[in-house]
């Protein structure tokens, strides 16, 4: 990838609680946005960041994305089935909270989140993720941050 290449920044968005952070974080590096959610969600146009609205049904979000992602391109989602096809593009995966999805522990986690909905099939109880706080709105920042100067740092002729 050369300048000339900007990666877009792609945001799972219905239920993504950093999408502000990710708007003023893409400002700074002047960056594009495409945020992506069913009709059920309203969102706002904004410059610099486009909004796709899907269908209400089950994967229409993640269908989406996964057909319109370039390599180089960042995803933020919490659905790990998705970071597996966006690593899989050749794309980055970043969590809400700032972890990054790689080879490294994409297949522990979606290994947990299996073993967890069987539980609950099951009939057993499981925690849901824990509130977002303000220090892991900062973590996300700070890890965006690190990539879009990694890329720019990478790219530089």
């Amino acid at each position: 990838m050369n300048m000339t290449t900007v990666p877009t920044i792609v945001v799972d968005a219905d239920a993504c609680p950093v999408k502000r952070e990710i708007i003023d974080v893409a400002r700074i590096w002047s960056i594009p946005v495409l945020m992506v959610a069913s009709h059920d969600h309203r969102l706002e146009a904004e410059t610099g960041v486009q909004i796709m609205q899907v269908d209400r049904s089950d994967q229409s979000v993640d269908l989406y994305i996964s057909n319109h992602i370039s390599k180089g391109d960042i995803v933020v989602t919490q659905d790990f089935g998705l970071a597996t096809i966006v690593l899989s593009r050749g794309a980055i995966a970043l969590s809400p909270r700032g972890q990054q999805y790689d080879d490294s522990n994409i297949d522990y986690l979606m290994e947990r989140r299996h073993e967890l909905a069987k539980r609950r099939r099951g009939g057993g109880k499981t925690k849901g993720p824990k509130a977002m706080t303000s220090e892991d709105r900062v973590c996300f920042q700070q890890k965006l941050t690190k990539v879009l100067r990694s890329w720019q740092e990478n790219d530089e002729p």
